[in-house]
């Protein structure tokens, strides 16, 4: 993505860490910020030397501009910035970007060819659109919490991290590279929309929606007892917890014969893969009842041996000191100016050919908006001015 330039328009996560995808893989970044306070997510709990692990987790290798878009000043530098841009992108709700000045029509004036780039929670028409939004409530519309709850008459349960959100945020960074390669073969820009509901849709669909795919052969609604179908496929130990997936013959012959329980390949009930499927309780119990009977350490090392799917429950602070995570060099740390050493998932597609450069911690609010407005052709005494009238800001100290 060298050479390609991003004015970041968005806030929280879906957004942020849409273009910090980007910028990790070589986008320049501006990210505009309100002068004060900046992006939400500066403000959170979990901080050290000024700066949230949020944000720093969501906005790194980018540049950090301040304009009051309240302020008609403000709106016209950031329409100077998006004149030299290749992407704009926007989460603000529905209605409000064309009100502030930079909806599409506007951007297009000043850069025909953009890829203008707009994120919604729940869409762009219908009388949800304009309804305020978090992840939760994408979580409940979308089916992803009664999906999660097993059965449609049990108690939805949320997914415990906001998918919703990151999601979409993978989901825009992919759409806008493929927006910038159909702009590359045309020379004409387009305007992605994509929204944080139909993100979730297209993600169930993939496997959670098998029984109202074909029209007319609808399932009929689960019931309380078919709740324990849904057991989800992690296990109780002697010590703990893991995971263990058995689902082909050679996997089940495997567990069966490192559980010491050559009986079950004699069962009828789990003769073929449609037939555990059908005795997917019996089959869960069964197995449960075994590995309560060994450690996890145990089970792991008898599992592997008969080529079982198998895996160890980590807690939050064991899964950056796992010999596998290591081994990929998945967690990295470095030092911060403000915050000191950090520990951070590096991003987790590589290319062949070059090593990629590592992305610019995440930066003070304002820090680049002097620089990033005069080389956009404002000379300093305007910017001055402009700072000196809360219609931006530079750097201060002790500010996050």
């Amino acid at each position: 993505m060298s050479g390609i330039r991003i004015v970041d328009l968005t806030t929280m996560i879906s957004g942020p860490l849409a273009t910090m995808t980007l910028a990790d893989q070589g986008a320049e970044v501006l990210k505009i910020e309100h002068p004060e306070g900046g992006d939400h997510s500066r403000q959170v709990t979990g901080r050290r030397g000024g700066m949230s692990a949020s944000f720093l987790n969501n906005n790194r290798g980018k540049k950090s501009v301040t304009l009051n878009l309240k302020d008609p000043r403000g709106v016209e530098a950031a329409l100077a910035l998006c004149a030299t841009a290749d992407v704009v992108v926007q989460n603000f709700r529905p209605g409000v970007i064309d009100r502030i000045g930079l909806g599409e029509a506007a951007v297009r004036k000043v850069k025909p060819d953009v890829v203008y780039t707009s994120i919604a929670g729940f869409g762009f028409e219908g009388d949800w659109a304009r309804r305020p939004v978090y992840d939760p409530l994408i979580q409940a519309l979308s089916g992803l919490a009664s999906v999660q709850g097993g059965a449609d008459s049990a108690r939805p349960r949320l997914v415990r991290t906001i998918l919703p959100d990151k999601l979409t945020a993978i989901q825009t960074a992919q759409a806008i590279t493929a927006a910038l390669l159909a702009r590359a073969r045309t020379g004409e820009g387009s305007h992605v929309q994509i929204s944080m509901l139909d993100t979730v849709l297209a993600f169930l669909w993939s496997s959670d929606m098998a029984g109202y795919t074909f029209v007319g052969d609808e399932l009929e609604p689960q019931r309380d007892d078919d709740a324990q179908t849904f057991v989800e496929l992690i296990y109780e130990t002697a010590d703990g917890w893991m995971a263990v997936s058995a689902h082909t013959d050679s996997t089940w012959k495997g567990l069966a014969a490192a559980v010491g329980r050559p009986d079950w390949l004699e069962d009828p009930r789990f003769a073929t893969v449609a037939a555990r499927e059908e005795n997917k309780p019996a089959r869960l119990e069964l197995t449960q009842e075994a590995l309560r009977e060994d450690t996890t350490e145990g089970w792991m090392r008898r599992l592997t041996e008969h080529d079982v799917p198998c895996a160890p429950v980590l807690t939050r602070a064991e899964v950056y000191c796992h010999p596998q995570v290591q081994a990929n060099g998945a967690v990295i740390e470095r030092d911060h100016p403000q915050a000191g050493r950090i520990r951070q998932a590096r991003p987790p597609a590589r290319f062949s050919g070059r090593a990629p450069d590592a992305a610019a911690p995440a930066r003070r609010l304002g820090e680049d908006t002097r620089d990033v407005l005069m080389a956009a052709g404002y000379d300093a005494a305007t910017v001055d001015e402009m700072i000196a009238a809360g219609v931006a800001t530079g750097p201060q100290e002790g500010t996050p």
